[in-house]
């Protein structure tokens, strides 16, 4: 039996395909519809369970709106700033001085995260309360009042917070599989100091999570060993307290993400449950979804007052840290937003 031509009015006549042909190339086609329908799917299903859990994750926080600065972009001039704010509550509510005080600034265009702590006795203007230690303005008027009196002294515009109590941190390192530091010996006696206190407030067994007193060299640290270890200020004054504190987040950021993949609703109930923040549920899902990006990026640390731009003198029977402002504002423009 001879070819089949079909007529092609254009050219004459043509060759018909064989009907196996035909039959192969609706399978392929098939097949396509059949990938790009499970690819849809799969996107629709991550969709829905990112969704979902950042539901759950923001119903656990506590959101707190200031109206002030609520109509405030989270990112300007390229840079998102956020300032965690530590409280020395030793309950779960919002009382107390803001212990710990350091200012996350992720910026896009350097692909860098900034870790500059805010140290507490820097002798500052607080609006409406005169002058007084940096700490107080948080127990005067909370976050609010504390971003203000940043942005007073510091000429820094800063309108997003997450405020920590001391259990969400301990709760944090553990739920990243503790942390691995550097301690002297000295520094283990400390440990085991505050240890004494935490202890008591949790109603824990004396004794609990002490460290080996002859111990000093790389340890591994669980959260309630890591608490006791930022809260030291007596090795290195309050510079060596916040030293600590950053080293600590940067173990957490580099080794909580793999964690809270395997062990979620630990995570959710032990961590996020301690959080109050002005972050609106919209800004977290924007920040969700650059978080994978900014694991790439650098980690730089740093601390206000800067070497050099300050000297610890007395006021008021207070030892207070007296700063050269504009040398500290100098130093936000060039290292944070690359001026």
């Amino acid at each position: 039996m001879g070819r089949e031509y079909k007529r092609d009015d254009r050219y004459g006549y043509e060759e018909t395909p064989h009907p196996k042909k035909k039959k192969r190339r609706r399978k392929k086609r098939h097949a396509w519809k059949l990938l790009l329908g499970v690819v849809v799917v799969l996107v629709l299903a991550g969709i829905l369970w990112w969704k979902t859990t950042l539901d759950r994750v923001y119903l656990q926080m506590e959101y707190n709106e200031i109206d002030s600065l609520t109509a405030e972009p989270v990112k300007e001039e390229g840079v998102i700033n956020i300032l965690l704010i530590g409280n020395d509550s030793r309950t779960q509510g919002t009382d107390g001085r803001s212990d710990a005080m350091i200012l996350l600034s992720i910026s896009n265009a350097t692909k860098t995260i900034y870790m500059t702590s805010l140290l507490r006795d820097m002798y500052v203007e607080i609006p409406g309360h005169g002058k007084n230690r940096l700490n107080a303005a948080y127990s005067y008027g909370g976050a609010e009042l504390l971003l203000e009196t940043l942005e007073l002294n510091f000429d820094i515009h800063i309108s997003r917070y997450v405020l920590v109590n001391f259990q969400a941190f301990a709760n944090l390192v553990d739920m990243a599989g503790g942390v691995d530091l550097e301690l002297s010996n000295e520094e283990v006696q400390y440990v085991n100091a505050y240890l004494v206190e935490y202890n008591m407030l949790e109603e824990r067994p004396e004794g609990t999570d002490y460290l080996d007193g002859s111990l000093s060299g790389m340890l591994h640290l669980n959260g309630p060993q890591a608490l006791a270890y930022c809260r030291n200020r007596y090795i290195g004054t309050d510079f060596g307290r916040t030293e600590r504190q950053r080293k600590v987040l940067s173990a957490i950021i580099k080794q909580a993400p793999a964690r809270i993949l395997t062990n979620f609703q630990e995570f959710l109930d032990g961590f996020f449950s301690n959080l109050t923040t002005n972050l609106t549920k919209k800004e977290c899902a924007d920040l969700s979804l650059e978080a994978v990006k900014m694991l790439t990026y650098d980690i730089v640390q740093g601390s206000i007052p800067i070497p050099g731009s300050y000297e610890g003198v007395t006021i008021n029977k207070m030892a207070v840290l007296q700063v050269d402002f504009e040398q500290n504002k100098k130093y936000i423009r060039e290292n944070i937003y690359g001026e």
